[in-house]
Formats: structure tokens, C-alpha cells, sequence
């Protein structure tokens, strides 16, 4: 499985062009311990190992989760190598389900409304926004239209804090893309390498 990496200007999708994708999860800080390699999705990972406190992405995007059957917190990371849990901003060591996020298109469009089933005031946009309120008069996002591309929204400024995965489709509610509450900080694109 593939997590992703934040990279200074933008997430960056690497399954483009590699023929094989792999993840490794590793119990201790700093790839020690014992391992697991993952190459495609994975609902259930606590058969494989108890804890997880660094992962390496050796190719493709991949959204992790914090619980089986891809639910609880989940983290978006790329290729690239990350020694602890708060390398990919996590809360703690545990990592139960992962899958590979498959890019459909290589162009990018979201449009975010100010009220749940699209209503109130929009915006659209196709790049990435570090603070929402720099474009945005609003904190919270009640729903969205994803056009083209994947998404990954941030609680916070600056791509920090819980982050979402937002695929091609339609949010009409912010429960929809498994946020507690509205609130969006940072949104980031998951573009092709």
C-alpha cells in the first residue's frame, strides 16, 4: 500500500509510469522492528503487525486509516519515507486498513459550497490552497463537487491536522468525506509526478 508524503507546493501522485507499488510498515521508529509490505489494498492490517510507528512508500499514492475496513483517521502519503507516526501527522501508532488511490485524471477542479447540498455560496478552483481563507470567507465547508482529479482536504492552515480524501463525486454533506464537523483549513491537490 502507498501513503502519501507532503511535498512543499503540492501532494504529488507517483503510480503513474511504475509497474510496481509498495508500501512497508515497520512497528518501530526509524524503519526497525519488523515489517510488512503491502502492493494493493488492504481492509484489515492487525493480522500483519500490532503497531505502527514509520512507514516507507516505495510507489503510489495511498490513503491509510486509522481502523479496518478504511475508517477512522486517515492519512494521505506518497512515495517517500516517513521515521514516525508524526512524520505523516498522526495521533498515534496505529495504522489498520490501507488502499492504493487510483488518479483518473491528470486535471484538477473543485467546487466548495458555503451550506450542505450545494447551496449557498461557491467557489471553484483548481489549485492548491495552503490557507482556504486567503480565497475563501468562510472556515467551514458544508459540501462539495469534486470535477476531476483527488483532493485531500486539511482541518488546518498549511496542510496540518485531520485530513480527508476527496475522489471524483459529490459531497452533500461534510459526513460524506467522514469529517466530524465542517471545518477546512488547507486543501490540497493529489497530482500526477
Amino acid at each position: 500500500m502507498h501513503i502519501f508524503t507532503q511535498q512543499a507546493d503540492t501532494v504529488q501522485y507517483w503510480f503513474s509510469g511504475f509497474s510496481h507499488v509498495s508500501i512497508f510498515f515497520y512497528e518501530d521508529k526509524n524503519f526497525q522492528g519488523r515489517y510488512y509490505e503491502c502492493s494493493s489494498d488492504c481492509p484489515e492490517l492487525s493480522t500483519h503487525f500490532s503497531r505502527c510507528n514509520s512507514i516507507r512508500v516505495d510507489g503510489g499514492a495511498w490513503v491509510i486509516y486509522e481502523r479496518p475496513q478504511y475508517m477512522g483517521y486517515q492519512y494521505v502519503l506518497m512515495r517517500g519515507e516517513y521515521p514516525n507516526y508524526q512524520s505523516w501527522n498522526g495521533f498515534n501508532d496505529t495504522v489498520r486498513s490501507c488502499r492504493l488511490i487510483r488518479q483518473t485524471s491528470s486535471r484538477h477542479r473543485i467546487r466548495i459550497y458555503e451550506r450542505p447540498d450545494f447551496s449557498g455560496q461557491m467557489i471553484e478552483f483548481s489549485e492548491d490552497l495552503p490557507n482556504l481563507l486567503d480565497r475563501w470567507r468562510f472556515r467551514d465547508i458544508h459540501s462539495a463537487n469534486v470535477q476531476d482529479g483527488v483532493w485531500v482536504f486539511y482541518e488546518h492552515p498549511n496542510y496540518r491536522g485531520r485530513q480527508y480524501l476527496l475522489e471524483k463525486g459529490e459531497y452533500r454533506r461534510h459526513a460524506e468525506w467522514g469529517a466530524l464537523h465542517p471545518s477546512v483549513g488547507s486543501i490540497r491537490r493529489v497530482v500526477d509526478f
